[in-house]
């Protein structure tokens, strides 16, 4: 939203508590109402709503009238104009964009197979990033895009560098697509290199910070059942407080990733069920807020990493606990294919990444004593023998 366009909010938000906006009119006709959600105000008839790309649009809706959706954003003299032919059944004409810009093939690829595909969440997050560059760079052809271009647009916001790299991976999507619908024949972004980062994100809980959360949660608490189901199924946010007794079946845990929509089955464990006996559960999730009501996957965070705070854990997070479950699986020796199975990644290298705070000590110790069974360097007191010196 622009600037002129976060002014005018702010101004009809303050214009029934300050006398200096008393005096500022709107258009004729025009009665507004609070959407405390967004924390907007809109004219009426008009309301918010998520469409199945992920992004949050505006719709006016009134008896008697057409429907009609808004291509402003509330608050800008454009956002109005339409608003008022909207009021008086006045439609503009269909936007028709053209054919090899970024306005149409983003189009299309919110219509493809590859985002089709995506979770509901990702869909969400990629569908803002897409309408924030075609706001930029929409009219521009496609087939103009060179690397440098994406070298540049990845250096204007280095400072930020996992937002730069997303922006090349965003990229590189469209490419694909791109080559696809014939608009290329080479992908420029394959000539840049994204941005190292030297960081190793999440911290990843160790087996003493699990036990320090163990004391002070105990079982039969919403924290410690919490932490049971993040660390024994290894599922992400925006799963775990979707979970709930519908996905149970006998010993079992089955549910489809809300990410990359694949199913998974996950054996439950015993701490696992020991905490969910422990719990009475009224609701269709396992994990509600305190007025009963289903987490966000982002106020499920929050909350639990209050919790870890309370716990004198402050540098521990729930993403942190899945890191956990993957070293855990590295230490205990499973295959990549195998802890793949678990986490539900896609590439051994994403597995391992997670997984590379596994102690070196164990998986060493682990591996030579295959190796000493194995070639019999190991005398009947379990130690190597001469023939192994």
């Amino acid at each position: 939203m622009s600037a002129r366009g976060s002014s005018w909010i702010w101004q009809i938000r303050r214009s029934r508590s300050s006398s200096a906006n008393r005096g500022r009119s709107l258009p004729k006709g025009t009665r507004l109402m609070r959407i405390d959600m967004k924390r907007r105000w809109l004219p009426e008839n008009v309301t918010p709503f998520t469409d199945k790309c992920g992004r949050v649009r505006y719709r006016f809706r009134k008896k008697g009238l057409p429907n009609y959706l808004f291509r402003a954003e509330p608050g800008t003299p454009e956002f109005m104009t339409e608003y008022q032919a909207a009021k008086q059944a006045i439609l503009p004409e269909k936007v028709r964009y053209e054919r090899g810009s970024f306005h149409a093939l983003i189009e299309s690829y919110y219509k493809s197979k590859q985002w089709a595909r995506m979770g509901d969440a990702y869909q969400k997050v990629r569908g803002n990033a897409l309408e924030r560059f075609r706001a930029k760079h929409g009219d521009k052809p496609v087939s103009a895009l060179q690397a440098r271009h994406i070298d540049k647009w990845m250096m204007e916001i280095s400072d930020t560098p996992h937002a730069a790299n997303d922006l090349r991976k965003m990229l590189n999507q469209l490419m694909k697509h791109a080559i696809l619908l014939g608009l290329r024949e080479t992908n420029p972004v394959n000539a840049t290199e994204a941005i190292r980062v030297d960081s190793e994100g999440y911290h990843c809980w160790s087996e003493d910070e699990i036990a320090r959360f163990d004391t002070r949660w105990a079982l039969g608490t919403r924290e410690r059942l919490a932490k049971e189901l993040l660390l024994y199924t290894a599922l992400r946010r925006s799963d775990i407080v979707r979970i709930g007794r519908q996905n149970r079946q006998d010993n079992l845990l089955i549910l489809r990733h809300s990410k990359n929509k694949s199913d998974t089955v996950i054996p439950i464990l015993p701490p696992l069920a020991r905490a969910l006996d422990a719990i009475e559960v009224q609701h269709l999730t396992y994990l509600v807020t305190a007025f009963g009501k289903p987490f966000t996957a982002a106020g499920f965070g929050n909350w639990f990493g209050e919790r870890c705070e309370m716990a004198g854990l402050p540098h521990c997070t729930a993403h942190g606990l899945r890191k956990a479950m993957a070293r855990r699986l590295a230490e205990a020796g499973v295959s990549t294919l195998e802890g793949r199975a678990v986490t539900g990644h896609k590439s051994d290298a994403m597995f391992a990444h997670y997984a590379k705070k596994a102690n070196d000590k164990i998986m060493a110790h682990r591996a030579l004593t295959i190796v000493s069974d194995a070639l019999g360097l190991a005398n009947e007191n379990g130690k190597l023998s001469e023939k192994g010196k």
